[in-house]
């Protein structure tokens, strides 16, 4: 059985090897935040990372970590209450798809919680399936690359297993797992009343 320390360093190995694999069209650097945009679906897995990644920038850096904590307050404020788990896709897709994800610092467009980061960020970029998900690239990289030329540099990750493995549990999104009415490890399910 993995744990998460695992898992990660499983992901970000497959990772390195499609960025080695992608070379010159992976244009992903610090500051590119298109991808920063908008709500997405974490696990709780994701969740309690970022939240130790929060707990540690607090040590390190508290005004920064002060700030993340607002911006995370300030987006789960402006959401409305999420249904429950079974209808937690449809929510989400109601949620504004330009509002900038609560750890992006809008001053560098970097993460201020980068080594933390949910499996989401982790993968996107450099061409990988993900079990049997289609392979998503960014619309900003392999600009001008036949199927041929993307599909040569893609890495095939089993993720979803690993992550049933060592037991994901729920979705929520990165406002909710930073700063929720609830608790820290609030799910769609808990705010239904």
């Amino acid at each position: 059985m993995h744990g998460d320390g695992e898992f990660i360093q499983i992901v970000d190995a497959a990772l390195a090897e499609a960025a080695q694999k992608s070379g010159a069209w992976l244009v992903c650097r610090p500051g590119c935040c298109q991808c920063c945009l908008g709500a997405f679906a974490i696990t709780q897995l994701d969740a309690a990372r970022l939240r130790t990644g929060l707990k540690a920038l607090e040590t390190g850096d508290p005004a920064r970590a002060a700030r993340v904590r607002q911006r995370a307050r300030d987006a789960a404020d402006r959401m409305e209450t999420p249904p429950s788990d079974a209808e937690f896709e449809s929510w989400l897709e109601s949620l504004p798809d330009d509002d900038p994800c609560p750890v992006l610092d809008p001053e560098t467009g970097t993460c201020d919680l980068y080594a933390a980061r949910p499996v989401t960020c982790r993968i996107f970029g450099p061409p990988v399936r993900w079990g049997g998900e289609a392979v998503g690239v960014c619309e900003l990289c392999f600009e001008g690359a036949s199927d041929e030329e993307i599909a040569a540099c893609e890495v095939r990750l089993d993720g979803a297993a690993l992550e049933a493995e060592i037991g994901s549990g729920g979705q929520t999104v990165v406002a909710l797992a930073l700063h929720s009415p609830t608790g820290p490890q609030a799910t769609a399910g808990d705010f239904v009343g």
